[in-house]
């Protein structure tokens, strides 16, 4: 992550005084042109920075600058301790107590209390009610080959569970709804993929990879949704409201009458759809269009098929 890379220059520079961009880039896995980016980054932010010349030159922070405690407040500090706490599950051990002893160290005594206080008004936790050992396992492999830049091979089954072999670069882990995904540059297609890590199968470390400059695009759905998405006008018991407003917000709420509301729905005409639809149970009918209310009784007939 950018931001924790950030830090980690600022105390890397505290501690070596002089440094070269080259050195930065291979501790980073970055190119120098990031480096050199990250540090503009860090001038602009106020952090006195100079760049040295010559054979003697390098990168350093001016020598009587320091780490200014007073800089972040005590809602900032609780706001980083919070975030580092809710992805501790995928952190190592040296990781998560490295940064957290960072992050402490910023704290003053007198007031770490009230910074413990403001984090335990919020809890995050990212873990599933299920226990889910194999994308657990799959997320450190992914997560290890990504830190050593190492090429990744793995069996990835599509919905209808259709196995292809899969030889990518790894790049970012990304949490999106409930799911974990890998973004990663394909090496057959030669271009910018996202993967489910619950669909990928025997993952397996290859050849160490040198990283590409990429831009990945947030995991909004635009590519794959697009022109798809539609509305369908349902009819849902109040008992399953908390559901709806989770899902699509109060304003999808057309009208309420007795225990019943009409809901205008985002929806794709695909199985995952189908299958959020259905979720509902008999708590909801979809009104309209026809045809997707066709589709959910004969998919309903197919399961009632399986227990007669």
């Amino acid at each position: 992550m950018k931001i924790d890379r950030l830090l980690s220059i600022v105390f890397i520079l505290l501690e070596k005084k002089k440094t070269s961009a080259k050195e930065l880039a291979e501790i980073f896995e970055v190119s120098t042109r990031t480096i050199y980016r990250d540090i503009d980054t860090l001038t602009l932010a106020g952090v006195p920075i100079v760049m040295l010349p010559g054979v003697n030159g390098g990168i350093q922070i001016l020598e009587d600058y320091k780490v200014n405690k007073n800089y972040f407040s005590l809602s900032d500090l609780s706001t980083l301790l919070l975030g580092l706490n809710s992805v501790s599950p995928t952190l190592s051990m040296e990781e998560e107590s490295s940064a957290l002893s960072k992050i402490k160290n910023l704290i003053p005594k007198e007031t770490y209390v009230e910074v413990e206080k403001k984090m335990s008004q919020i809890s995050i936790d990212l873990t599933s009610w299920a226990s889910n050992n194999q994308t657990s396992k799959t997320f450190k492999k992914i997560k290890k080959a990504i830190d050593q830049s190492k090429v990744i091979e793995f069996s990835y089954y599509d919905r209808s569970m259709n196995a292809t072999t899969r030889i990518v670069e790894p790049y970012r882990l990304v949490m999106k709804d409930t799911s974990w995904y890998l973004q990663a540059y394909c090496l057959l297609r030669e271009d910018v993929r996202v993967f489910r890590l619950s669909r990928m199968e025997h993952v397996e470390l290859k050849d160490t990879f040198e990283k590409r400059e990429l831009e990945f695009q947030p995991l909004s759905g635009d590519k794959w949704i697009g022109d798809r998405l539609m509305m369908v006008k349902l009819k849902v018991d109040l008992l399953a409201r908390e559901r709806i407003v989770e899902r699509v917000g109060e304003d999808a709420i057309e009208s309420i009458d007795g225990d019943d509301m009409i809901v205008n729905f985002p929806f794709v005409d695909d199985d995952y759809g189908y299958s959020i639809l259905l979720s509902f149970g008999e708590t909801c009918e979809c009104l309209e269009p026809e045809y997707v209310r066709n589709k959910l009784v004969d998919k309903l007939r197919k399961i009632l098929s399986v227990y007669e």
